[in-house]
């Protein structure tokens, strides 16, 4: 397995590539995120482990280059920010995981190996989904209710996405996260119901039937 480490801070990266090489991968080093940009768009590589801020070009503006230009490598992001605003950026940025200093070194193996193991495309057997006045076309990315063009970020549309293929089934917080953001996310974390009140506004605001309901203790559905 090949792993890109982008880490301005000398040490931590020497350390870090030291650990992860002791698992037999590959591993490139750039210490800061220009160079960590030219080597993603020069190699294949199965996860890059990015630092957020960085000189040159931070890990926010590295994850939408990326995927602006198509590349859709897993990126896993560190930060000593730990706010659930920060998360939500680095997410909505291209990001795939996010992970907080301090940490310990076997939870970002973990990581990556999560990371490595998740498919970077997907099958689908229908190219329009649709529920009840709700309609997501996922060729030309576009989302509209009752005929009303509806603007959503990438995540919200992958968490859409999600909903109308489960209609009518609670699903938790857990499974959320495994199915849209192929991680196991801290159950201290309050991303998911960051996201599900995002979309929830946009697709729910302004007309009479609610379609995305609150299980409480259990987690979300798509009804009517």
């Amino acid at each position: 397995m090949r792993i890109l480490l982008i880490e301005d801070e000398t040490k931590t990266l020497q350390s870090l590539r030291q650990g992860v090489e002791e698992y037999g991968w590959t591993v490139n080093t750039a210490s800061d995120g220009l160079l960590g940009l030219r080597l993603a768009q020069q190699t294949d590589y199965d996860v890059i482990v990015s630092d957020i801020t960085m000189p040159g070009l931070t890990g926010l503006e590295l994850c939408r280059q990326l995927r602006e230009e198509g590349i859709a490598t897993p990126i896993l992001l560190l930060t000593a920010l730990n706010h659930t605003d920060d998360k939500v950026t680095g997410l909505d940025a291209g990001a795939d995981d996010y992970l907080a200093k301090p940490f310990e070194f076997k939870e970002l193996m973990a990581r990556i190996k999560a990371l490595a193991r998740r498919p970077t495309t997907t099958l689908r057997t229908e190219n329009i989904l649709r529920f009840h006045d709700l309609e997501q076309d996922l060729d030309a990315k576009t989302v509209r209710r009752a005929g009303q063009e509806i603007m959503l970020t990438p995540r919200e549309f992958a968490l859409l996405e999600f909903f109308l293929r489960n209609p009518g089934k609670v699903l938790s917080k857990n499974e959320i996260a495994e199915k849209v953001w192929d991680v196991d996310f801290d159950t201290g974390t309050n991303v998911i119901e960051v996201y599900v009140n995002y979309l929830r506004n946009k697709m729910d605001k302004g007309f009479e039937h609610k379609l995305i309901h609150t299980h409480f203790g259990q987690g979300y559905v798509l009804k009517n």
